[in-house]
């Protein structure tokens, strides 16, 4: 059985997944970042899915758009890379920055994803370099919430962004390091704690 995407409401966020509920059946979905589609909360969303069958489980994996979900399916193509080494990079790379590392051998930039080493990221050079389309119009796959962030609001955004990138397997000392860069930083949505964080992890 294949879902090439779910439409219905979003009911529930979580750091590694959402819930879509239609018709009655809410769907578990796993996620780069859940909180991209925060602002669809309580709301219709559509997600581009790929079912995963492993022998202890079916998983489905969503995606914001059928780019990211092209990639995802690329990387885990690779040996050596799984649907969570998979996220945990298309969690704060575009597809297209992702496309743009393989074709130009940019060994350092994979490496610095959890679960990427440097032989992972030479398979993903070799195996996909050359397949992937990349274009220098970069689509805009982040979703920006914009309000008006309180301190206590600030609070919760850092602390949800840290579950979630504990989830993709970043170590406590990692973590710790994020979280004192966002709190010197203006932070309005999970989504972008997110994003900085990971942003700080890589740089």
């Amino acid at each position: 059985m294949m879902y090439a995407y779910i439409k219905g409401q979003l009911t529930q966020l979580f750091p590694t997944h959402v819930v879509v509920e239609t018709q009655g059946i809410g769907y578990e979905i796993q996620t780069p970042n859940s909180y991209r589609f925060q602002q669809f909360y309580n709301q219709a969303v559509t997600i581009y899915t790929s079912l995963i069958v492993r022998e202890d489980a079916q998983l489905l994996y969503g995606f914001i758009n059928e780019e990211e979900k092209e990639m995802f399916l690329n990387l885990i193509k690779v040996t050596g890379i799984g649907p969570k080494s998979a996220l945990a990079i298309l969690a704060t790379s575009t597809p297209n920055e992702v496309k743009r590392a393989i074709e130009d051998e940019n060994d350092a930039y994979l490496t610095k994803f959890p679960g990427i080493g440097k032989k992972t990221a030479r398979q993903i050079i070799l195996d996909l370099k050359g397949k992937v389309n990349y274009t220098e119009a970069s689509s805009n796959d982040s979703i920006h919430i914009d309000d008006i962030s309180s301190t206590s609001q600030k609070d919760n955004y850092i602390a949800e962004a840290l579950l979630a990138l504990e989830a993709l397997g970043y170590s406590k000392r990692e973590i710790s390091k994020v979280e004192k860069t966002l709190q010197q930083q203006v932070v309005t949505s999970v989504d972008e704690a997110v994003k900085i964080g990971l942003q700080s992890l890589i740089s």
